[in-house]
C-alpha cells in the first residue's frame, strides 16, 4: 500500500492521509465486500481513489509556492532519483507499472482494480516501459 500511495505523493503527510482515508473507508464498507480472497484488491482500490481525492482537493487549494522544509533530504539518492524518474511518468502508466512490478498483482488484477480492459493494461504496460526506458535513458545520458 505504502508503494502505491508513494507513486501518487511525495510528501508523508499525504501518504498518512491516504492511509488514514483508506482504513477509515474499508472499515465503514468492509460489509460490502462479498468475497474475502479480493480484500487486497479491494483495499488498493479505495487507497487509489483516496489518493485522487486529495489530489483533487489539493489542486483547488493550489498554494502559489511550496518550499521544501529545512534540512529535508533523500535518504538513498538512488531510490530518489527513482521515484523522481517514475513521477515524470503520466499517471496511467506509473499506476499501471508499479501495480505489476510493485505490487505483484497480475494483469487480470490489475483490469479489476483500475475497472478495465486486459488489453489497455497490456497496453499501458508496454507503453510505460517504453516511456521510462526513454526518461531513464535521457537522466543517464544528462548526468554523465
Amino acid at each position: 500500500m505504502y508503494k502505491t500511495a508513494r507513486s501518487h505523493f511525495s510528501e508523508e503527510e499525504d501518504i498518512a492521509d491516504a492511509f488514514q482515508d483508506t482504513i477509515e473507508a474499508a472499515y465503514r464498507t468492509i460489509t460490502h465486500l462479498n468475497n474475502a480472497e479480493y480484500f487486497r484488491t479491494w483495499l488498493i482500490r479505495i487507497l487509489i481513489n483516496k489518493c485522487i481525492d486529495i489530489k483533487r482537493k489539493k489542486q483547488k487549494e493550489s498554494p502559489a509556492l511550496i518550499f521544501p522544509e529545512e534540512g529535508e533530504t533523500c535518504m538513498e539518492l538512488a531510490n530518489c532519483e527513482f521515484e523522481e524518474l517514475m513521477r515524470s511518468l503520466d499517471e496511467k502508466y506509473r499506476t499501471v507499472l508499479l501495480l505489476y512490478y510493485g505490487e505483484g498483482f497480475k494483469i487480470t488484477e490489475i483490469a479489476q482494480l483500475l475497472d478495465m480492459e486486459e488489453n489497455t493494461v497490456k497496453s499501458r504496460l508496454s507503453r510505460g516501459r517504453d516511456k521510462f526506458r526513454q526518461v531513464w535513458t535521457a537522466h543517464n545520458v544528462a548526468t554523465e
